[in-house]
């Protein structure tokens, strides 16, 4: 299966069930849904395990924190970060191998209204969910969301893309912000989509 053919709930099992890469690439035009608002995915990052991905919650193995990273696939390890601000990533992978995919922003296609409650000082519709973030805070996801089933008719629900994303129509580069593995071209977003975020490089802070 590719991102150009359609998907259905099991194909999108399987794809969450296989490498974290391809899955990342599948997520795109996905949708996600959670208190009252959906989303269309456009930018997602691919984070692998313990194997040489210097980027990822679980490079250096199984934490509480990121215990649910190691299975089974299509669960919500969603974490804290800045001390304020809540994100969300999508399990792959076999269980007992740690990946998982952030979603890094999404267009607004269901629950406008909802969505803009929870983001009263946002003037553009597309800068809604645009960012990691932004996308938690638009749909109300926080800690509650940790370890559920997305496939599943729970409160945070992921379905397969109304029409799929072409391999044409994605783009591939640096992961934002991390602190290492610079420059592993695991961020993915759909071309020219206005909801994409802002890339910027991870600058370390000089020592006084």
């Amino acid at each position: 299966m590719t991102t150009a053919d359609p998907v259905t709930s099991a194909g999108l099992a399987d794809l969450l069930a296989g490498l974290v890469v391809p899955a990342a690439r599948g997520l795109l035009g996905c949708r996600l849904a959670a208190g009252g608002v959906t989303v269309r995915i456009t930018e997602v990052e691919a984070y692998a395990g313990t194997a040489g991905d210097a980027a990822s919650h679980a490079y250096r193995g199984r934490t509480p924190r990121n215990a649910v990273m190691f299975g089974p696939a299509g669960h919500a390890y969603v974490y804290f970060t800045y001390g304020m601000h809540w994100c969300v990533n999508v399990v792959t992978g076999p269980d007992g191998e740690a990946s998982a995919v952030l979603l890094r922003a999404g267009e607004v296609v269901d629950g406008l209204a909802a969505a803009r409650a929870r983001r009263p000082a946002v003037r553009r519709d597309v800068d809604l969910a645009r960012g990691p973030a932004r996308l938690c805070a638009a749909l109300g996801i926080d800690r509650s969301a940790y370890g559920l089933d997305l496939l599943d008719d729970g409160p945070v629900r992921l379905r397969p893309p109304v029409a799929p994303v072409p391999e044409a129509a994605i783009e591939a580069g640096p992961r934002v912000g991390v602190t290492g593995a610079h420059d592993v071209p695991w961020r993915f977003w759909i071309s020219g989509d206005p909801t994409v975020s802002v890339y910027r490089r991870h600058v370390p802070r000089a020592r006084r």
